[in-house]
């Protein structure tokens, strides 16, 4: 049943009256989509939520919602958004970037934030190419991807943008795919619950430049035997069957039928995305196929003091214990002298 809230919105009250000039086809569109629908849910007044993008097809996101918006500069998202939230931590800020937009020239400011756990939104939209540049590859390119600067293929290993959230400190990190509007509708909305920094990474498909990067697990033929949704405290399963699910043999993670070698349901992993111990999670956000299942949904949610929050707290107190009430007083503190 869905909560009331005094705002009371429809997805249609977040659209804005900008023509939305993605190609046909992308990924875009069906994350745009769920975005909107999901901020209704949350009972927020509409004056009340900013946008705030870089540069990348992605970016002009923006422009496509009915809210506040900054389109910054290439890589500078993060900064932007920053600031909004601390100048005035009563927003909702989120922040809509790229694999290139974030990992590359933004790499610095956005492992920052994270690390600071500052109260923000981040939805990185993950093709592993540069779109708007027309077909480069990115940070997040597999090895080998042949692209217009890597003719004979990339000798560079990609970044995983789960690993590199879990190893910047991040306490809440969620992967969903662009075509399952269901999914990313309710990580975004837990994720603007969740106090800090949320990221969601999204498989997102461009259509043009790195068409099918993703088909491996989101092919609708396959991918029910390729992802694994996670759910906070219930087993770890997956399969078109309901038959296949991860235990922990060791200190790595394996895949097991149930119903072979004895296992039952019983016998799997139970998802606790709140542990503190950052282990399970890392490995939940590293696995890959075809040795694992894709890991989707809410992969780690860790409760935290947040960067802007700490710091009203530590204003607070020095004006509480200080001597220096004005302009005045400042001028007049410490050593002072006379010119003649």
């Amino acid at each position: 049943m869905t909560e009331l809230h005094p705002y009371q919105y429809t997805p249609k009250d977040f659209k804005s009256d900008q023509e939305v000039r993605w190609c046909p086809g992308c990924g875009d569109h069906a994350i745009l989509n769920a975005v909107q629908k999901a901020l209704p849910e949350l009972g927020i007044p509409k004056e009340k939520f900013v946008f705030v993008s870089g540069i990348g097809c992605s970016s002009r996101f923006p422009y496509y919602m009915d809210t506040y918006g900054f389109h910054g500069i290439h890589g500078r998202a993060s900064a932007i958004a920053s600031g909004v939230k601390i100048a005035n931590p009563e927003l909702s800020v989120w922040q809509i970037t790229g694999d290139g937009d974030a990992l590359a020239i933004g790499g610095n400011h956005f492992i920052h934030t994270v690390r600071r756990n500052i109260d923000l939104n981040i939805i990185l939209f993950n093709n592993e190419i540069y779109g708007l540049t027309k077909g480069q590859y990115s940070p997040t390119s597999e090895k080998g991807l042949v692209t217009k600067t890597s003719p004979f293929g990339t000798i560079e290993e990609p970044f995983s943008v789960g690993e590199l959230v879990i190893g910047a400190r991040g306490r809440f990190f969620a992967r969903t795919v662009d075509a399952n509007v269901t999914l990313s509708t309710q990580i975004y909305i837990e994720a603007a619950r969740h106090k800090g920094t949320s990221v969601i990474e999204v498989l997102q498909n461009c259509v043009i430049f790195n068409d099918g990067i993703h088909d491996n697990v989101t092919n609708r033929d396959f991918r029910d035997d390729r992802t694994l949704i996670l759910r906070h405290e219930e087993p770890m399963i997956f399969g078109k069957e309901n038959d296949k699910g991860l235990i922990l043999e060791g200190l790595k993670l394996k895949v097991v039928k149930v119903g072979e070698n004895g296992i039952t349901v019983n016998d799997l992993l139970k998802h606790d995305a709140k542990e503190p111990n950052p282990g399970i999670h890392y490995m939940l956000a590293n696995m890959r196929y075809p040795e694992y299942p894709v890991a989707l949904g809410i992969i780690r949610s860790v409760e935290g003091n947040t960067y802007e929050n700490d710091l009203e707290l530590q204003i607070k107190e020095i004006k509480k214990n200080t001597e220096i009430r004005s302009m005045d007083d400042l001028m007049h503190s410490g050593s002072t002298w006379k010119v003649k």
